[in-house]
């Protein structure tokens, strides 16, 4: 039998500057999907750009350069799938434009 577990990483959080999710542990899982909520983002043409980024201790930390980069430049639901992985999952977030604010949800989807 498959094992699943959603992780929520970010609930109704504000940034106003770039950010990284806690790094999560997920070597048992076969695969993974993050979903990103964008529930408001605000300023001078906005723009969320979401990159994947793996490591094999949770310390050092790479681009995934098998998952494409996802742009939100509105409120509402990105989805980003990763596959061979390692171990080590987070999501890094850079916030564009004039003055930008974000407030996000994030949740992490594993499945053995």
């Amino acid at each position: 039998m498959r094992h699943a577990l959603t992780a929520v990483l970010e609930r109704n959080s504000t940034f106003t500057a770039d950010f990284m999710t806690e790094p999560y542990e997920a070597g048992w899982a076969a695969e993974a999907r993050w979903f990103v909520r964008t529930l408001a983002l605000e300023g001078d043409t906005p723009a969320l750009r979401l990159t994947t980024q793996v490591s094999p201790d949770g310390l050092h930390w790479c681009d995934d350069d098998e998952s494409a980069e996802q742009v939100a430049t509105e409120p509402g639901l990105l989805s980003m799938r990763v596959r061979e992985f390692g171990h080590w999952l987070r999501l890094r977030a850079t916030l564009t434009g004039g003055d930008p604010k974000a407030k996000v949800l994030i949740y992490l989807a594993l499945k053995s």
